[in-house]
């Protein structure tokens, strides 16, 4: 196949197409490279990905919408996997103006572009934040999402009404996969995992939400993506998924997994949780395995042990 990812530089972008490549696709990533964190780090992501023949890098920013249109005509791509987004939904809080212009209306650029180059599928990576505060546990996909409680997760919504929207009128395949809390080697720096390892590594005080009585699906980034690789070679039409584990993990308990793999105590500040933060996140998996064949196989206590790994190599060194 001949897939376009888009954020490729990114922390699930660059392990998206490293392996699709492996396996024998032709790749094309797009990125712009910005600084909501060390662009170093996605450099580095995208080294890793340039040492494979049958991949090529665009950097483009999905507000370019002729730069856009000109990378999906000139690929003749079977599938466009579009991972790019501000990301964050603390970040977002005060911050509308800019999530909006990147993560709908490059979205629409993306689709448009898809539209005219006739790019007959896309997946799209939405998040678990669109459920909002909800006690219907677990999160299934069909329950309401006219509640976001920022602006990231208001955009991702918006992001997959344009793609039924597309679908509608298009007859564009359009699957959306809710990300639920993932984690793993090239997790970013501003992701819970990262801060609390880095806080306690560094003797550094971190915020840790109502004492850590929040619950949160932590999902390996391997299992994240076979579910994404899944939904590109299943083209089904209008679908939304959850990809999560389906077993969510007390924060309190996270944070003594972490201390356990570094050897050193937590240093916690213990506020109230802020607006924008939901009690707990709970996937409920069950059509992602149903229709896509989705499978975690990675548990937290492992997951986090590779993470510390690659820290240990990459960001002590």
């Amino acid at each position: 196949m001949r897939i376009l990812v888009t954020g490729a530089a990114g922390f699930i972008g660059s392990h998206v197409a490293e392996t699709l490549l492996k396996r024998g696709d032709w790749v094309a990533g797009l990125d712009n490279f910005n600084d909501y964190y060390d662009p170093a780090r996605k450099r580095s992501n995208a080294q890793v990905l340039a040492a494979y023949k049958d991949f090529t890098m665009y950097e483009v920013d999905l507000r370019d919408e002729l730069g856009i249109r000109q990378v999906v005509e000139s690929g003749r791509f079977d599938a466009i996997i579009h991972l790019a987004a501000m990301a964050g939904v603390r970040y977002s809080i005060a911050r509308a103006p800019l999530y909006t212009d990147v993560n709908i209306r490059g979205t629409v650029n993306v689709l448009e572009a898809a539209r005219h180059a006739a790019v007959p599928h896309i997946v799209f990576a939405s998040t678990s934040s669109v459920y909002g505060k909800t006690d219907r546990l677990p999160f299934q996909e069909d329950a309401p999402t006219n509640k976001p409680l920022a602006a990231y997760p208001a955009s991702k919504i918006a992001g997959e009404l344009l793609g039924y929207t597309y679908h509608n009128l298009f007859a564009l395949s359009f699957t959306a996969l809710r990300f639920f809390s993932v984690y793993g080697p090239r997790g970013r720096p501003d992701m819970m995992p990262y801060i609390i390892t880095d806080s306690i590594v560094r003797n550094q005080t971190f915020k840790l939400y109502n004492a850590g009585e929040m619950h949160r699906d932590w999902t390996y980034v391997a299992d994240i993506v076979r579910g994404v690789i899944a939904a590109v070679d299943r083209p089904l039409g209008y679908q939304q998924f959850n990809l999560g584990r389906g077993e969510p993990v007390r924060m309190a308990d996270f944070v003594q997994l972490v201390e356990d793999l570094v050897g050193k105590p937590a240093h916690m500040e213990t506020p109230p949780a802020p607006a924008s933060e939901p009690p707990i996140t709970y996937a409920d998996i069950s059509k992602a395995q149903r229709l896509l064949g989705y499978n975690p196989q990675i548990p937290v206590n492992e997951g986090l042990a590779h993470f510390w790994d690659w820290y240990k190599e990459y960001v002590l060194t």
